[in-house]
Formats: structure tokens, C-alpha cells, sequence
């Protein structure tokens, strides 16, 4: 059993990272916003009762979190373990992890703001298919359509110059924190994000002593 925290700021290759260790141990991505984001295409109650706190302007709760992630590592279909992706994103959402739940690691990706601002700034959505692009390491045939469906890329909403400040301000601030947290209990690993994603894939598997997947 493996059970580990995949951190990093948003766009350092985190959830690259925590989907190679999936298949290649066979664990259980647990992505929280992934999690939201398929309860508000679903139309669930939990969605709706996310939209009403955004509506007036409020924040998701950090019980609502909890309430989440406690029912989803409830499901108990991570057999071999599992790699929790988007949590804790402060403290009060760490010690509650701390306090109910054990973890093997802590895989933090480091990887520099001013790398993170351009690689979000460069990343590109397919409106067909949905596949994933970067103008930086995942170039199009044709710079503005998929190669696979032929259908306009487009860039996400969120991914404006604002936008990203905001979410590494708040990363620093609230989430990078936490990391000392996890560090009084020699919980962390921290790795170069720097690097290509084969690379950074076998510096974890070597940092938490895994045998590699890589033949």
C-alpha cells in the first residue's frame, strides 16, 4: 500500500507526475478539483451548493473539502494505494488530513514562478476532443488546431497573466505553508520540475526507493 500528496504550484507538472505513478503502481488519482469539476457537469447537490457560495462571492469551505475527500478515500477502491492531487491547500485542511489519515510521502515538484507563469500562459485546450497542448513542449502540427480532430485549440479562462499571479500569491501564501507541516514529520520529498517529465518521474521513484517502471 502507497499513499502519497502530490504538491507543487499549478502548472509545475504535478498531475503528470501523479498520473505516470498511477500506472505505473497501479494507484488511485485522487483529484479533488477533478472531483468538483465532475459534480458541477453532473448537476449534483454538492454543486449546487458550490455555486451558491460562489455566487455571493464566498469561498468553498474547508469542511466542504473535507467532506470530499473523506468520501472518496472512503470508496476504499485504492487497493494498491493512492496519490491525492489539489489537497491540502492550507492548514487547517492539512491538520485535518493529519489528524484522521497516515501518508508515505510528500512529493513536492519545485519548479520556479516565472517557469510556471510561462508554461500556464503557453498551455492550449482542444474544443473538440479536450486533449491537452503546450506552445512550449507540446506544440500543434498548426498552431491553432488539433492534431487529432482538426478542432480549434483555445486557451482556458483562467489562464490570463492576472489569473496566474493570483494563484501563486495564493500558493505562497496559503499552501506552500504547510509544507513545514508535513516536514516536522520528515514526510517531504522535494524534486526538480525543472526537468523532463521522464526525468522528474524516475527522480521521485528513486526518492521514495520505488523500482523503476521504465524498461
Amino acid at each position: 500500500m502507497r499513499k502519497y500528496i502530490i504538491m507543487g504550484v499549478q502548472g509545475c507538472g504535478k498531475g503528470t507526475q501523479a498520473k505516470l505513478l498511477c500506472k505505473a503502481y497501479d494507484l488511485a488519482h485522487i483529484s479533488v478539483g477533478d472531483i468538483f469539476r465532475w459534480n458541477i457537469a453532473n448537476h449534483t447537490k454538492l454543486a449546487a451548493r458550490v455555486q451558491r457560495l460562489i455566487s455571493h462571492g464566498e469561498l468553498v469551505s474547508d469542511d466542504i473539502v473535507a467532506d470530499v475527500v473523506k468520501s472518496r478515500l472512503a470508496e476504499h477502491d485504492w487497493n494498491f494505494g493512492y496519490i491525492l492531487d489539489g489537497f491540502p491547500r492550507n492548514a487547517v485542511q492539512a491538520e485535518f488530513f493529519l489528524e484522521s489519515y497516515d501518508i508515505d510521502a510528500v512529493i513536492h515538484i519545485v519548479v520556479p514562478d516565472d517557469v510556471v507563469r510561462e508554461r500556464v500562459l503557453s498551455r492550449r485546450l482542444c474544443s473538440g476532443c479536450g486533449l491537452d497542448y503546450n506552445l512550449i513542449h507540446h506544440r500543434p502540427r498548426n498552431m491553432d488546431i488539433c492534431d487529432v480532430c482538426g478542432a480549434p485549440l483555445t486557451q482556458r479562462p483562467d489562464d490570463t497573466p492576472g489569473a496566474v499571479a493570483d494563484r501563486l500569491k495564493t500558493y505562497h501564501e496559503k499552501t506552500a505553508p504547510i509544507l513545514d507541516l508535513f516536514r516536522r514529520k520528515e514526510l517531504v520529498l522535494e524534486v526538480d520540475g525543472m526537468q523532463p517529465a521522464d526525468a522528474v518521474h524516475q527522480e521521485i521513484q528513486m526518492q521514495l526507493g520505488l523500482k523503476s517502471s521504465w524498461r
